[in-house]
């Protein structure tokens, strides 16, 4: 194979919580599944916590784990965002969002301290979560007509493919799931069979 159609997430949100010379930190670990929820996510935490003096973050996404942002809301530069970051490559996580939610105890921790004390609590957060490997997918629909259902549905079955939703009507579309590892097999199949339009839909 030549990639890894597998990576590792978190299957609930996680906490932990680190703490050093009067100040709190307190890291929030969550699934992500896209960029947009990121702001909900800081939007609810600043709600709960309007004593709080930084909400610093790092998140990584997709399975290739290529995007990826930091986010030191105000600490010194590199002290916060890239620590939380470390904690999740060290863990081999993507698709995760860590926001570390620091309450200032009056005592200056000095930018070692910084370092050390936003990684911590990342950490910890990541020790508590629940790690799950999960698939790379690609989402396909396939159309065809009433008539070779039958054929269709064997295929299905036989792949052994998820089927996300199903319409059979004069015109029956399917929209399934297939691991990628898989896709080739699964493709030339659909090809082998007349009356079927396949078309891609992106990849989970």
């Amino acid at each position: 194979m030549l990639f890894d159609d597998t990576y590792k997430t978190i299957d609930h949100p996680a906490e932990g919580v680190f703490k050093d010379k009067g100040s709190k930190f307190i890291a929030f670990a969550y699934p992500l599944i896209s960029e947009n929820e990121v702001k909900a996510h800081l939007v609810k935490l600043k709600a709960e916590h309007t004593k709080a003096n930084h909400f610093c973050y790092a998140y990584r996404l997709t399975p290739d784990k290529s995007v990826y942002r930091v986010n030191d809301d105000g600490e010194p530069s590199g002290t916060a965002g890239r620590p939380i970051l470390n904690a999740l490559l060290s863990a081999g996580l993507t698709n995760i969002l860590v926001v570390v939610v620091r309450y200032f105890g009056g005592t200056l921790l000095g930018v070692p301290g910084l370092i050390n004390a936003y990684k911590s609590a990342a950490v910890e957060a990541v020790n508590v979560a629940v790690i799950v490997d999960k698939t790379v997918n690609d989402i396909y629909q396939l159309k065809f007509d009433y008539l070779i259902m039958n054929d269709v549905m064997r295929m299905v079955k036989e792949e052994q493919l998820t089927v996300l939703d199903q319409q059979f009507d004069n015109e029956c579309t399917i929209r399934f799931e297939v691991r990628k590892s898989q896709l080739n097999k699964v493709l030339q199949r659909v090809e082998k069979q007349s009356g079927v339009e396949i078309k891609y839909l992106g990849t989970v």
